[in-house]
């Protein structure tokens, strides 16, 4: 009995153990990338160091060391530090390079804002796990309103895998990843829109005018030539769905058409459901993943009987116009800024591959030094740190 009540807790807790939304996995050439850089930076510091001629006495004997020999020497000297840096100081670079990333992901922000609307939680799931050729990260990856700051949405998504090694970074999102994103602008109430007056298309406007006409006519004079309104309002968070195939995100929302006299109430002409599926195409670009978005399938229907939607089929397609002229630019001028990955200053994504699995994707990429690491290294050091670096003023004679 004990033993399968410790195998029903252990059920239990693995059952309520939340899920990762974000993978980042480090490999080798990635770590093999700082070592390099940590090279060079080496090199261009012993290209800097400039000893100036020695001459003095010594008893009988007088020297004189130019600037000259310094070269011929170096040649040697040179050689013997690069066996050196290779044979003994690269694993520990190499080593270094793991540690380095580690402190650096102490100073990323946790989480931080994305807009004024929204943030995002990086937080660490667990401890990064090491292997000899790989380092891999599980991260939180949720959002949440900014209005809501202890708000989360359950994860029920498939858990990300990785398990290529090519590139230097890979990183895999589920489906709660982006979920939780259109579910926070939900609550937020971004997922709207509302169009009067001028700000409804003209032909658009004569179009609805036209197909209402047997109900506007039978209004009040001083009613009939009021601006008209459109409103879109989403009725419940889009859902997102990755498949080998691609990624879409589904969408309901009600439209509603109404008549909006000065100092009156309006007069609703009609209110309709539409649904809409939406294509999306997720890339890196430096350190942001951006998505573009594209309306694939559209229709409308009424909530009222199967014969006003009948009467709504002329509609279908200017709506589905008004989508992709005016709303859907809106939807990607946003989505196209991105949200940060967490990364280091200085280093960017480059030569990216997106990969669609079932219920997740995932998009590897090299790394590229946007800055020396001279600069990467000072950006991210810790200030107490930086203090402590600062070299005392000194005079030295020759």
């Amino acid at each position: 009995m004990a033993l399968y009540g410790a195998l029903f807790l252990a059920l239990l807790v693995g059952a309520h153990a939340e899920l990762p939304g974000c993978k980042i996995r480090v490999t080798s050439k990635a770590l093999e990338l700082v070592k390099q850089e940590g090279l060079r930076f080496l090199e261009q510091e012993l290209e800097t160091i400039t000893i100036p001629d020695l001459r003095g006495k010594e008893g009988h004997f007088y020297y004189n060391i130019s600037e000259k020999v310094y070269e011929f020497l170096s040649t040697f000297i040179t050689s013997g530090m690069r066996f050196l840096l290779n044979q003994q100081i690269c694993p520990v670079l190499y080593h270094a390079g793991t540690v380095l990333l580690n402190s650096l992901l102490d100073t990323m922000p946790v989480r931080s804002s994305v807009d004024d609307l929204v943030g995002i939680d990086y937080s660490l799931m667990k401890d990064p796990v090491a292997s000899t050729s790989n380092l891999d990260m599980d991260f939180r990856g949720a959002f949440f309103p900014l209005t809501e700051k202890n708000w989360s949405l359950p994860n029920l998504a498939v858990e990300p895998q990785l398990q290529e090694e090519e590139r230097m970074v890979y990183v895999a999102f589920s489906e709660f990843f982006f979920d939780s994103a259109m579910e926070s602008y939900f609550r937020a109430g971004a997922l709207q829109l509302l169009l009067v007056g001028d700000k409804v298309p003209h032909d658009l406007d004569m179009l609805l005018r036209a197909s209402y006409f047997g109900s506007i006519v039978l209004l009040s004079p001083a009613v009939i030539d009021s601006p008209l309104k459109l409103e879109l309002r989403v009725l419940a968070p889009p859902r997102c769905t990755i498949k080998p195939a691609g990624t879409t995100i589904s969408v309901t929302a009600s439209v509603t058409i109404a008549l909006v006299p000065p100092d009156q109430p309006e007069v609703q002409l009609s209110s309709m459901t539409m649904d809409a599926r939406l294509s999306a195409k997720m890339a890196l670009r430096g350190k942001a993943l951006r998505t573009q978005l594209d309306l694939r399938r559209f229709r409308i229907y009424s909530n009222q009987s199967a014969l006003e939607s009948l009467a709504l089929i002329p509609l279908q397609a200017p709506l589905k116009t008004l989508l992709q002229i005016g709303v859907m630019p809106m939807l990607n001028e946003r989505t196209w800024r991105g949200v940060q990955i967490p990364l280091p200053e200085g280093i960017n994504f480059v030569r990216e591959v997106v990969k669609n699995h079932a219920g997740f994707l995932t998009i590897g990429a090299d790394l590229h030094f946007a800055k020396g690491l001279r600069e990467v290294i000072e950006k991210n050091r810790p200030a107490d740190v930086k203090a402590s670096t600062v070299p005392p003023s000194s005079t030295a004679a020759i």
